[in-house]
């Protein structure tokens, strides 16, 4: 019953405009944060306010601008920040690695190199339409100079909507617009991890309970450094059906689509909550992002409880537009 549900996602997507059958999100917006419902059931929230690392542990770890918790239909918890292995990831969060202008080399994902950041900047709107809801923020990568000074590298401009789907399913939409005040511009250099869109899974999951399956038919032990239009990443949850997951989908227009990703391998972090995958722009190519124009990319994640076939996959991804 819940795998015929799931299959049939697509059409009810397609239909809902006319036949709303499904509640519709609402949001809630707090100096500190920004969360999104269904019902009674958080689904999404957006850190505004610097989360500080535990106590013990350096403050350089600290950072805003992330969603994070992002919860499946059914209540479980499907993000992490700050896992004691890399404190520096952010549930979903989009830093840019190896990147540098001038003479200036800055990495803003790996924090504890105190060569930058990124920071929540200023709430810019609340989107409230039928079945969707959502907010546009802008954050700043900074960069940190040697005399203790600090700048803008990059302006960057999320557009975050979330709509309600049948079969215990929902959709995020994640619009991220850059551009750089840098008259030399900056160049977003070829590398492993940057940008675009990652994701550090729940504690729970690893080889034992979750698997991978990209566009391409690759598997979790497959998938780095390949090219999707999609990737499946589900694991067992403590919902009522047992499974829960995200359908992560690249937009065809973006950079370098179908996109690289990382993935880490399922022998990483001994092989223990182990799962972290991001769909990487820069993987193979660099990326010269020059002043006065606009660089966007465009994702989407159907966030599900239960199983999810590859042809529903295939056909959210279709209706991407």
């Amino acid at each position: 019953m819940m795998m015929l549900a799931l299959t049939l996602l697509l059409t009810a997507f397609l239909t809902l405009q006319t036949q709303p059958s499904v509640k519709s999100p609402r949001l809630s917006c707090e100096e500190n944060e920004t969360t999104i419902y269904i019902g009674n059931q958080a689904v999404l929230t957006y850190v505004h306010k610097e989360t500080l690392p535990p106590a013990g542990v350096d403050a350089v770890y600290k950072r805003s601008a992330y969603i994070h918790p992002l919860h499946s239909p059914g209540g479980e918890r499907l993000t992490r920040i700050q896992p004691p292995d890399h404190w520096h990831h952010y549930g979903i969060w989009n830093p840019w690695t190896r990147t540098h202008f001038g003479e200036h080399k800055v990495d803003f994902w790996n924090l504890a190199d105190r060569q930058g950041t990124v920071r929540f900047a200023e709430y810019l709107e609340k989107i409230e339409l039928k079945n969707q809801a959502g907010f546009r923020v802008r954050q700043e990568h900074i960069y940190f100079l040697e005399d203790g000074s600090e700048g803008v590298a990059m302006d960057e401009v999320w557009k975050v909507t979330v709509q309600n789907l049948p079969g215990h399913a929902y959709m995020v939409d994640l619009v991220t617009t850059l551009t750089t005040p840098l008259e030399s511009g900056i160049t977003l250099e070829a590398y492993r991890y940057g940008g675009g869109l990652g994701y550090r899974a729940t504690e729970k999951w690893d080889p034992s309970n979750c698997t991978v399956l990209t566009s391409e038919g690759k598997r979790w032990s497959e998938a780095d450094a390949t090219h999707a239009r999609w990737v499946i990443v589900e694991g067992e949850s403590s919902v009522e059906e047992g499974r829960s997951g995200i359908l992560f989908m690249s937009h065809p227009e973006n950079r370098a689509h179908p996109e690289p990703m990382r993935m880490w391998p399922p022998t990483s972090n001994e092989g223990k909550e182990n799962v972290f995958f991001e769909f990487c722009p820069i993987r193979h190519h660099e990326w010269v992002l020059e002043p006065g124009k606009e660089y966007t990319l465009k994702y989407r994640m159907v966030v599900f409880d239960g199983p999810i076939t590859t042809r529903t996959a295939e056909q959210f991804w279709s209706n991407f537009k």
